[in-house]
């Protein structure tokens, strides 16, 4: 066993000043959505170029009100990624749709636009790609393919905040883009998310969805339109993305010094496969390589233990999952999503950590990776 700090595979960093701001907000006897989440918002808004930006409690509630705007339910087809989180998935059959899987690209981890052509049908209604680990997908062709086919796109931006593509960030144009600020992500709000969509008539529909289908009027008045849910962010969290977000760039910048590292010091062997570098627009969420062939993630994941060092698992293939394969869905279907669930492990990767700390895991990795049983 090692005597060095354990070394988790995500931590948020929050500072002093953030601590002292969320106190004020405690001391002001507002806590819950108030200016703070208004400020937030606009925050947001002028992050990503002027888009009507809604913030919500977490990015699952933002996928699924994406859905109820878009008018998704019973009888319809939503295509997703066969390799991502499961509230992708799980949000489709919430609102009584059904998710249609296609494969990911190995080396990207994002979805095969191809494929995903292929699975559209007279049923099909939205298309719900993920930027994995923030690393965009071609949106260029996405929204070419949403228009010819006359689709709604919700891209789960859940890791790519602060992603650029093409010169634009992520979320700061197209259709219903989500976030999530959950405390592993580039930053946080403890727990939250948020909606970037076009200023119109949906905006009001997310705020209804969002809280209770809630209408209120000026002289007191009251008036539910639909059967909303309750996703509204508190000032306090609100507060904590205000000071998260004016240090999102400088965060970035760090992961991307951590992962040139990794590139240049990741060597094992057998060796690992690495993932796709993109370009400078890519966030960096998270460092996720494949194991190689003969490597038990098992022996791996308990071997970096053994040296302090945290190991994720991102992500099995949703597919496999006991609630997907009573659809039947089954294995053999999406090799790539499948292959990349047996082997991805997720290494260390955030703003605090120093250059050792990525020598170090290296490592350990090199130990580490031994054939063993799966």
């Amino acid at each position: 066993m090692t005597s060095q700090p354990f070394l988790p595979f995500a931590r948020p960093t929050i500072d002093e000043e953030t601590i002292a701001g969320v106190a004020e907000v405690l001391r002001s006897g507002w806590i819950t959505s108030g200016p703070q989440v208004a400020a937030f918002e606009k925050a947001l808004s002028d992050y990503l170029g002027g888009r009507t930006v809604r913030a919500f409690t977490h990015a699952t509630g933002a996928l699924e009100v994406a859905l109820q705007v878009c008018g998704i339910g019973p009888g319809d087809e939503v295509i997703v990624p066969a390799m991502t989180f499961a509230a992708t998935a799980n949000v489709v059959l919430r609102v009584g749709a059904t998710p249609v899987f296609v494969d990911v690209e190995r080396d990207s981890r994002n979805i095969d636009l191809r494929q995903a052509e292929a699975a559209i049908t007279p049923r099909t209604r939205a298309i719900m790609p993920v930027h994995f680990a923030g690393l965009p997908v071609d949106l260029d062709r996405l929204y070419d393919l949403a228009k010819r086919r006359s689709l709604r796109v919700i891209e789960d931006a859940a890791h790519a905040i602060g992603t650029v593509y093409q010169g634009r960030r992520v979320g700061a144009f197209g259709d219903l883009v989500c976030f999530s600020f959950h405390p592993n992500k580039n930053m946080t709000t403890i727990e939250g998310g948020a909606i970037s969509l076009n200023a119109g008539l949906e905006v009001e529909a997310v705020e209804l969805h969002r809280f209770h289908g809630l209408r209120r009027d000026p002289d007191g008045g009251a008036d539910v339109l639909l059967p909303g849910g309750k996703y509204n962010l508190t000032d306090v969290s609100a507060r904590i993305g205000i000071a998260q977000l004016a240090k999102l760039e400088g965060f970035n910048a760090r992961r991307h010094e951590l992962v040139t590292r990794y590139f240049e010091r990741l060597r094992t062997e057998p060796a690992m496969e690495l993932p796709a570098r993109g370009d400078q627009g890519h966030s960096w969420h998270m460092f996720a390589p494949l194991l190689p062939l003969g490597t038990g993630r098992g022996d791996f994941i308990r071997a970096m233990h053994a040296q302090g060092i945290g190991v994720g698992v991102h992500y099995p293939a949703l597919h496999l999952f006991s609630a997907y394969r009573k659809l039947g869905w089954r294995p053999g279907q999406f090799p790539n999503a499948e292959e990349i669930g047996r082997r991805t492990v997720t290494l260390p990767l955030f703003p605090a950590m120093s250059d050792e700390d990525v020598d170090r895991v290296c490592e350990a990795a090199a130990g580490a990776v031994r054939p063993g049983h799966r």
